[in-house]
């Protein structure tokens, strides 16, 4: 209940761009979903889905929050790698919250360590998000709780499930403390800054990594090269690069019946989230080590995609199937 003294003022609203960083499949994307309310980020049980950082905005009568969602932090050992990480270099220029999630259920200072040295970088408010509550017992996370907090300097640490919310209210309304006050950054109704394309190509990657097996899931990188919207139906036809043949046979399966599923889940999964039916073509070709390629790894990133979208005349996608 607020104070007398306090319960005439209007509160002010507060706005600002928090980065979540966390190991691999520590849950970042599944968090990010449920904080802004739909999916804008894929989820696979594939560590390192995450390539390129996205952005889930959060509007709240008190506020806004504008949540970055990154790769998982590890070691790079390719070109794909560097760009990841570099990507959640870029994530922590200008934020003014960094939320730090770890995955309570597998959580141990050593092997966190990556992730608090980033930490320790930052000189702004840190939140530590322990996540997966669901999946340890009580008695567990006051000890957890207790490690983290003297290992490193936090604002506060708040447990969460990500997967069934619970936290996620208290968590929303304790990075809302430690924004700034100041005028909200983009309208109440938008949820990401995604273009739908990429959230297309996302969708496609997420159904394949479903269905595929072994490391072909890694192998994969999905480009969309037709975007095309007329009053009745919104037509897509979408690149998948694969490293090797054997990728490439797995990837269509026999007499196509594997890309066939990938198209069918990803077409009506994007047609539940875009609101319009949808024409889906997927066509498959061999790079040959696309992610020890800087300029491959670079056309993965949507705002790259965006600068070469130049009009191109009618030209149609290449069909290697």
């Amino acid at each position: 209940m607020p104070s007398k003294e306090n319960s005439g003022k209007k509160r002010a609203f507060r706005s600002g761009f928090v980065a979540i960083i966390g190991r691999p499949n520590a849950g970042k994307s599944t968090l990010v979903n449920r904080l802004v309310g739909q999916r804008i980020a894929i989820v696979t049980s594939k560590p390192q889905t995450t390539r390129n950082r996205i952005q889930g905005i959060v509007s709240k009568p008190e506020g806004q929050l504008i949540f970055i969602d990154t790769p998982g932090l590890h070691e790079a050992d390719s070109a794909l790698g560097r760009q990841m990480m570099q990507e959640v270099a870029a994530a922590l220029e200008g934020i003014d919250v960094l939320l730090l999630l770890v995955d309570v259920s597998r959580a141990e200072l050593h092997a966190d360590a990556l992730l608090l040295e980033r930490a320790k970088r930052f000189r702004g408010k840190t939140i530590l998000a322990l996540n997966k509550i669901d999946r340890v017992p009580k008695p567990k996370l006051l000890p957890l709780m207790e490690s983290f907090a003297r290992a490193f300097d936090l604002s506060a640490i708040v447990p969460v499930s990500a997967l069934k919310g619970s936290g996620c209210d208290e968590l929303l309304q304790e990075i809302l403390k430690h924004l700034p006050e100041g005028e909200p950054y983009f309208p109440e109704e938008q949820v990401t800054d995604q273009p739908e394309r990429f959230l297309a190509a996302e969708i496609i990657r997420e159904k394949a990594i479903q269905i595929m097996y072994h490391e072909v899931p890694y192998a994969l990188a999905v480009f969309v090269e037709k975007f095309e919207e007329t009053p009745k139906l919104l037509r897509i036809e979408a690149l998948m690069n694969v490293e090797r043949d054997s990728q490439k046979k797995i990837l269509i399966g026999h007499k196509g019946e594997t890309i066939k599923k990938i198209g069918t889940e990803a077409r009506k999964e994007l047609e539940a989230i875009l609101g319009t039916k949808i024409y889906l073509g997927l066509y498959v070709k061999v790079a040959p080590d696309w992610r020890e390629n800087p300029q491959k790894v670079r056309e993965l990133d949507w705002r790259h995609q965006l600068e070469e979208l130049t009009p191109r005349g009618d030209e149609e996608s290449p069909n290697e199937e």
